[in-house]
């Protein structure tokens, strides 16, 4: 393994939950009754742990849209053809897209990565530039990447995630484009989680039925092909992954170190979070689950990582939509931590617990 990714994966430790007790008690004096915010109140209460701070400052969010292609797409995995992957890109940086829609209405920014697009995409601007590859191989043939490109998209990943927590944002989301990534993304999860391809792959962009029993089989070929270790996540990464996983994957290991929280998105985002658990089994601690996705392999995702999502309505845009959405609310459980008063605070009588 690099020295860098090894001190990377090394310096991230459980997160220490000595505040706990006082921003417990912060919560339970609040006007209110205990308790009766819910979720609210646990989204706060993680967000302060993570962070390690009794009072946060407000939120400053971004989500980061990691674009790569993938040679199985040659396969006839997806109902839409490779070159929207550029296309979309560059809907993105011109604000058109979904991601960009929500990302506007809960106040974040958008961040946009050439990690492995197959197309020259250098005179975009406002493009974050990190190309490992022009897409992965074809993977149901042999490994979709070297195992030395599975680690440099890796801390290409991690990179992104420092420069823009440096410029200030202290709570990231996790996003992808990338035409054919559910394939991938169920291979790593079949693998990682230990489940058979039929039991985590879906349709993803709406292949008819025919497709879809191809899209498993291939999946079987590719693992039975590469034989991607089930406890060796750079390995699985390397072999049956993709480049905007991996560096989906570099992210969150990142902002882990730098103690600051990630909602986690959808199935892709989830196949870059597995891998991250895989390398670091501390960093769940560090993750918010956005939302659930529609994919039948995302809740297997989240039952490995141990975490529940905050949304579900159907989604499976990807892009980041379900985790800016998600935000939202985290915000808001954090505004009501930060800002509700207290029973001190208000002369409001808290009651007798016991009637």
């Amino acid at each position: 393994m690099d020295n860098l990714l090894k001190e990377l994966i090394d310096s991230i430790g459980p997160v220490d939950n000595k505040l706990e007790p006082v921003i417990q008690q912060r919560l339970d004096n609040l006007t209110k009754p205990k308790g009766s915010l819910g979720r609210l109140e646990e989204f706060a209460k993680r967000y302060c742990l993570i962070t390690n701070q009794i009072s946060p400052a407000d939120l400053e969010k971004a989500v980061i849209v990691f674009a790569g292609d993938h040679g199985i797409t040659q396969e006839g995995v997806s109902a839409f053809p490779k070159d929207v992957t550029y296309q979309m890109v560059k809907n993105f940086l011109q604000g058109g897209a979904g991601i960009n829609v929500l990302a506007r209405h809960v106040g974040a920014d958008v961040q946009v990565v050439d990690i492995g697009v197959d197309h020259d995409l250098e005179d975009l601007p406002g493009l974050i530039h990190k190309k490992v590859g022009f897409g992965t191989k074809n993977m149901a043939e042999g490994p979709a990447m070297t195992r030395e490109e599975a680690q440099r998209a890796i801390l290409a990943g991690a990179e992104v995630a420092q420069d823009i927590i440096e410029g200030g944002k202290n709570i990231l989301a996790t996003g992808e484009m990338g035409i054919g990534n559910t394939t991938p993304a169920s291979a790593l999860t079949a693998v990682i989680c230990g489940k058979e391809p039929s039991q985590v792959t879906g349709r993803g962009t709406g292949i008819d039925t025919s497709a879809y029993r191809r899209k498993i089989e291939l999946i079987e070929r590719a693992i039975s092909v590469n034989k991607p270790s089930p406890t060796d996540g750079l390995d699985a990464l390397a072999k049956v992954g993709g480049f905007e996983i991996a560096g989906i994957c570099g992210m969150i290991l990142k902002a882990a170190q730098m103690r600051v929280p990630v909602v986690v998105d959808g199935f892709i985002s989830g196949a870059g979070a597995i891998v991250a658990k895989a390398l670091c089994p501390n960093i769940s601690d560090y993750l918010f689950c956005g939302h659930c996705s529609v994919e039948q392999g995302h809740k297997v995702q989240m039952e490995y990582l141990g975490l529940r999502p905050i949304l579900d309505l159907d989604m499976r845009l990807g892009e980041g939509t379900g985790a800016v959405l998600a935000m939202g609310l985290i915000e808001a459980g954090i505004k009501i931590y930060k800002e509700m008063a207290t029973f001190d605070q208000a002369a409001v009588s808290p009651g007798n617990e016991a009637i």
